[in-house]
C-alpha cells in the first residue's frame, strides 16, 4: 500500500513540476494572417521548433497562441522561427490581446 502511495505522489509531482514549466505567449504577426494557408504554413512550420507543445493561429484575432517549455525554449527563439518562415511576430501584451479582443467584438455588431 506505501509504495502505491509513493508512486500515485511521485506521478503527482511529476506531473505539476511538468505543468509549472510550460508557458504561454501570445504574436501577432507581419503579414497578418490572412488565411487557411497562412494558418498551415505556421503549424506545419513553427511546430518543429524545440520546446513548442501547442500552436494555436487565430484568423479572427490574427493572433497566434503558442504553449512551449520553457526549458527548451524562449519567446525571442520562437520569434527567429517566424523569421526563417518570412514572417516578423512581435509578443502582444496582455492588454493589447484584450484590446484588439474587444475590437473583434465590435466588428461584428
Amino acid at each position: 500500500m506505501k509504495k502505491l502511495v509513493l508512486l500515485a505522489f511521485a506521478l503527482f509531482l511529476a506531473v505539476f513540476v511538468q505543468a509549472q514549466k510550460v508557458k504561454e505567449v501570445v504574436f501577432t504577426t507581419e503579414p497578418e494572417i490572412e488565411c487557411e494557408n497562412c494558418v498551415k504554413r505556421i503549424k506545419n512550420n513553427i511546430r518543429f521548433e524545440k520546446g513548442v507543445k501547442a500552436i494555436n493561429p487565430d484568423l479572427k484575432t490574427k493572433l497566434v497562441t503558442i504553449q512551449y517549455d520553457s526549458e527548451k525554449t524562449n519567446p525571442e527563439n520562437l520569434i527567429k522561427a517566424f523569421a526563417k518562415i518570412n514572417y516578423k511576430a512581435i509578443v502582444v501584451e496582455p492588454k493589447d490581446k484584450d484590446k484588439k479582443d474587444s475590437e473583434g467584438k465590435k466588428d461584428k455588431k
